[in-house]
């Protein structure tokens, strides 16, 4: 992020463009809408201009801009159009103090103005830095038609309510106000005028006096394999409310960005055969949290239901006293064999699957090799790296076809996913050759679609001579 967002405070401060046609247009439709004090300096000005002078929402000065007269502004902008006259009043406010912002012209600018949805007083900015203002257009578009018109005279009514919602506690208590408010108590008083609406907040505030401190509350939520496009929508709500959140290692970072930024991130991280939180922290951590009032988010990677120790946590949150919410992700499985264009069931070839464990806590995990080794088995193994060549050997001494597919999927559903497409008996050393670094998990009985693109052993060989483990794309 090279441009840093923030809103500044105009009202009653000068504001100064240099220009007088269709760039300098452009930029005063959008000006006029803040409360500054606009001057404009243009010798041959677009009749608009001229009528918004005439009308007092600007001051026009007919002539080149001259040097103080940038003085104390806040902001300028070189909307001339020629590159010459642009710098040169850059130049001007430059050393009068203004921010400056060269019309078409990154580089020598000091601030960039961004595509603005207007529900004042909401404002909703939108940036890409000047590399796709059309982007920005498209996002700004979408975000009209998706914005109440309501919203900008809830906002302002929320606003003057402010001092008054400050009768609740700091924290959750206001939080919880003010979402009902705008999610909605609000909306249902405007729909009847904007003069029900200060009513229902007095009877909306008293009702959460009334309330008194709320109970602690656990979310167990699956962050699924890795791309924050995959979470679900109830996750996602889970994040905006937590006060706390709690998560395990492979959750991705851009899972963590949609978190509130008031938020409390906490790392359980556990790795297999490596340092780990001791369960009965993660437990304590959870309780301590929830018994507090607070809003818990249990951030498991794929889905807490799956491998994920969640019953231990739910047994310490019971014995609490805590309610909790159970919300299900996309596990690994799932994401690996979509990745391979396949499907974990098929008529005629398997009518059940089984999702297994590598390893356990006393070490590699034992199964029923027999019925893993017949003949059409399609079987998960998470945390299966480590105990491939275990598994490897249980299975062919139980009978398996030396040539069953195994298709291992590294970082399932994310960018960086990579696959290795080989049989049981060349697994190791198959796998312990190309050194996958990410998680990855086992698919038993299955391979790639012809339809996947899988680089052959030799050329992922080669490859892994020269890259890193993470630039390789099997």
């Amino acid at each position: 992020m090279h441009h840093f967002p923030i809103f500044l405070a105009v009202e009653g401060r000068r504001i100064v463009l240099a220009g007088g046609g269709d760039a300098a247009l452009a930029k005063l439709r959008l000006i006029l809408k803040t409360s500054a004090r606009v001057t404009v300096f243009a010798p041959d000005p677009a009749p608009e201009i001229a009528a918004w002078a005439a009308a007092g929402k600007l001051t026009l000065h007919t002539r080149a801009m001259a040097p103080g007269d940038t003085l104390c502004a806040k902001l300028f902008y070189a909307a001339s159009e020629d590159p010459a006259e642009d710098a040169r009043t850059a130049a001007i406010a430059h050393a009068d103090g203004a921010l400056v912002n060269i019309v078409d012209n990154l580089e020598d600018s000091a601030f960039i103005t961004p595509a603005i949805v207007d529900r004042d007083p909401v404002t909703i900015a939108i940036g890409t830095e000047g590399a796709a203002p059309v982007l920005a257009r498209a996002i700004k578009r979408d975000l009209e038609e998706r914005l109440p018109t309501a919203l900008g005279p809830l906002a302002r009514i929320g606003k003057e309510f402010r001092k008054m919602a400050e009768l609740l506690p700091f924290g959750r208590a206001r939080r919880d106000f003010w979402a009902d408010y705008y999610d909605r108590a609000g909306p249902m008083a405007f729909a009847q005028g904007e003069d029900a609406v200060r009513p229902a907040l007095d009877d909306l505030l008293s009702q959460h006096l009334d309330r008194g401190a709320q109970p602690g509350h656990v979310h167990f939520v699956g962050a699924g394999p890795g791309d924050p496009d995959l979470l679900t929508l109830k996750a996602r709500k889970a994040l905006d409310a937590a006060d706390v959140v709690i998560h395990d290692r492979l959750v991705a970072p851009e899972i963590l960005e949609l978190a509130r930024r008031e938020a409390t991130i906490l790392d359980a991280g556990k790795e297999g055969f490596g340092p780990s939180t001791p369960q009965a922290r993660i437990n304590a951590m959870i309780v301590e949290h929830g018994r507090q009032g607070a809003q818990v988010v249990r951030l498991k990677s794929g889905d807490p239901t799956v491998f994920g120790r969640l019953d231990e946590e739910i047994e310490a949150v019971e014995q609490a006293g805590l309610a909790y919410t159970i919300v299900p992700g996309i596990t690994a499985a799932s994401a690996a064999v979509a990745g391979i264009g396949q499907s974990l069931t098929r008529r005629g070839r398997n009518g059940s699957v089984r999702l297994l464990t590598g390893h356990d806590m006393q070490g590699f995990a034992d199964h029923d090799w027999a019925a893993l080794a017949a003949p059409g088995t399609v079987a998960a193994i998470y945390m299966g790296k480590r105990a491939a060549r275990f598994i490897q050997g249980r299975l062919l001494m139980h009978g398996a076809d030396p040539e069953t597919p195994v298709t291992v999927v590294e970082n399932a559903g994310r960018a960086d996913a990579r696959t290795l497409a080989t049989s049981l008996a060349r697994l190791q050393p198959e796998l312990s050759e190309i050194n996958f670094a990410g998680p990855a998990v086992v698919m038993l009985g299955l391979r790639p679609r012809e339809a996947v693109t899988v680089l052959s052993r030799a050329d992922a060989m080669q490859l892994a001579s020269k890259s890193s483990p993470k630039e390789i794309a099997l």
